[in-house]
């Protein structure tokens, strides 16, 4: 078999498994559906945590300090989130 005479049979199968691979935009919308339902649960399971602590319902003389801190850790990974979504968004340097 010849050069010219290989080269239209190894196109037609590599044709062949290209057509029976899913979809790239497929796998991406599964990925995307399963990451949604994963954070809607999530916060769920925070938002049943947070009433049945019951950590907004303190009294005015109770101690706060738990209150503040947890606030605190929550600002300061918003932030540290923020700024990392900033700087992801950058220009690419080389590596």
């Amino acid at each position: 078999m010849t050069r010219s005479e290989r080269a239209p049979a190894q196109g037609s199968a590599l044709e062949a498994t290209e057509s029976r691979k899913r979809p790239v935009a497929w796998m991406e919308w599964i990925a995307t559906v399963s990451l949604a339902l994963s954070t809607v649960v999530a916060a769920t399971a925070v938002s049943i945590g947070i009433a049945r602590a019951d950590v907004f319902g303190l009294r005015a003389d109770g101690d706060v300090a738990p209150l503040a801190i947890a606030l605190l850790i929550g600002l300061l990974l918003l932030v540290m989130g923020g700024l990392t979504a900033f700087m992801a968004s950058g220009p690419k340097g080389k590596m």
